[in-house]
């Protein structure tokens, strides 16, 4: 007897046998590229720690560097998340410039965030730093040199140093929001199963 995927009678494992061939991280990934504007809008504030710097990232109107300090005001960061998945745009709190990436691949602040050259894709490395890619021009990255000065695009990759930064609250404040977590389900995740109360 032929069993359908879903037959009750069928093994865990045979649930599964429908989706082989499926490849999730192609799904992942143009949902993280579609704007998503029917989910709540996420605001956080916080700092973006330069890994080769030592300083924070500012927003200093349209000039951007990497040189500042812990609690600096050009150094808040309005950071606005709008998708499905990691994709921000990056707002200076003190001049309501958003961070963006021309078509030479320089960083530059604009007072109109709307073009998608100020979206950013947020990407967790496996050291825990964050790297930010161009959602236009991908493969490039927001990236600064040792002295706080920002790289082009074309010159960055994503294992650089250069290009990795830690998220920081400024100094005395808290998230606006705590961020959003979700669960990527897998065949090796384990079903929860109810504990008793004893």
């Amino acid at each position: 007897m032929v069993c359908p995927v879903l037959c009750p009678h069928s093994h865990p494992s045979q649930m599964f046998a429908a989706e082989e061939n499926v490849d999730f991280r192609i799904h992942v990934e143009n949902q993280t590229r579609a704007r998503d504007d029917v989910s709540r809008k996420q605001l956080r504030l916080y700092q973006l720690y330069s890994r080769t710097s030592g300083k924070h990232i500012q927003v200093l109107g349209r000039r951007i560097s990497a040189k500042g300090e812990d609690g600096d005001k050009y150094a808040q960061l309005l950071v606005e998340t709008d998708t499905f998945g990691s994709q921000v745009r990056i707002k200076g709190k003190e001049t309501d410039f958003y961070l963006c990436m021309n078509r030479k691949g320089k960083l530059v602040g604009k007072p109109d965030g709307t073009s998608k050259e100020c979206v950013f894709i947020e990407k967790v490395l496996e050291n825990n730093y964050t790297a930010l890619m161009s959602a236009k021009y991908s493969g490039w990255y927001v990236g600064f040199t040792k002295k706080g000065r920002p790289r082009k695009g074309p010159k960055t990759r994503e294992n650089q140093q250069d290009v990795h930064f830690m998220k920081r609250y400024p100094k005395g404040q808290m998230e606006i929001q705590k961020p959003f977590k979700y669960t990527t389900v897998t065949k090796r995740t384990k079903r929860i199963r109810p504990t008793n109360p004893s």
